[in-house]
């Protein structure tokens, strides 16, 4: 509670700029460890609805042989940068390691824009709907200044100078880009496959409706998925949204909460940054260190 207590004392006082780092580690390892876990998730699952991301997806084969490595090593890299910092020495090699992998495709300027501008707006819609509480507008700032750091450091150009304007070209891209490929519909089947893989058998029949559910319309259709009946929609909005309301309720968290902490289905031993990427890449990745 005291924690809590200090965080919300001092939010006034910190700069969303200056400060970005230590706000965005807090809500990251505090205040919404699971839903910032799952609306990254539900982020990463919205960018394969973009033709040209899933095209290049389908071609590396990652999400259809290996759809968990990829799952946790993508998790991780975020999580890390989330936990320590973009500029701490941690964080820093993560970004490397990142760039390493990216340089090996040819990825659009417009398509990192894209996922990087799904990290900041998919969280405050998630909270907005299903938190505990919304995010502020001091921490909304922090979370654009966080991830446009990171951009930054990632070779991305041309991110907006404001929270406000990168929303305008979030939008504007899913309406000029978003839609229905055989290559979004591959590679999301591939991913829906794995979300369904961590339930026993014979329960996927009945969650696979209500992964559906979380979808939106223009999520549905870019993947070819099925309209999921009104009832389950509901069912899987009003079960978030009384998460989120006994959440409120508990008593805050006085350890931090970090996906990177967890036990990784792919690495039940533990794992190093250099297990990170895909496998064919590896003996490159680590000879550059």
């Amino acid at each position: 509670m005291e924690q809590r207590w200090q965080y919300h004392q001092a939010l006034d006082q910190l700069d969303p700029v200056r400060d970005n780092n230590r706000i965005c580690r807090y809500l990251a390892g505090y205040e919404f460890p699971w839903d910032l876990t799952r609306a990254l998730e539900l982020a990463l699952f919205r960018t394969f609805c973009i033709p040209s991301i899933a095209a290049l997806l389908d071609r590396t084969g990652e999400f259809h042989h290996r759809p968990q490595k990829r799952y946790d090593d993508t998790g991780l890299m975020v999580s890390l940068i989330l936990k320590w910092g973009y500029d701490s020495p941690q964080g820093q090699a993560v970004i490397a390691r990142l760039n390493h992998i990216h340089g090996h495709f040819p990825i659009s300027n417009e398509d990192f824009l894209y996922v990087l501008s799904t990290f900041i707006y998919q969280p405050v819609d998630w909270l907005d709907r299903f938190g505990w509480r919304p995010l502020s507008p001091l921490e909304k700032t922090a979370l654009f200044h966080f991830w446009r750091c990171v951009g930054e450091r990632m070779g991305i150009t041309g991110i907006p100078d404001r929270y406000d304007r990168f929303a305008q070209f979030h939008q504007a891209y899913e309406a000029a880009h978003l839609g229905y490929s055989a290559a979004n519909q591959r590679v999301g089947e591939s991913t829906l496959a794995l979300l369904l893989s961590w339930f026993p058998p014979p329960l996927r029949p009945l969650v696979k409706p209500l992964v559906h559910g979380i979808m939106d319309d223009g999520m549905l259709q870019a993947f070819g998925f099925p309209q999921p009946h009104p009832w389950q929609r509901s069912l899987v909005t009003q079960s978030l949204r009384w998460r989120g309301y006994l959440v409120r309720y508990l008593p805050p968290r006085q350890t931090p909460c970090f996906y990177s902490d967890e036990p990784q289905r792919s690495y039940p031993q533990g794992y190093a940054l250099s297990d990170l990427g895909p496998p064919s890449l590896l003996p490159r990745l680590n000879r550059r260190g």
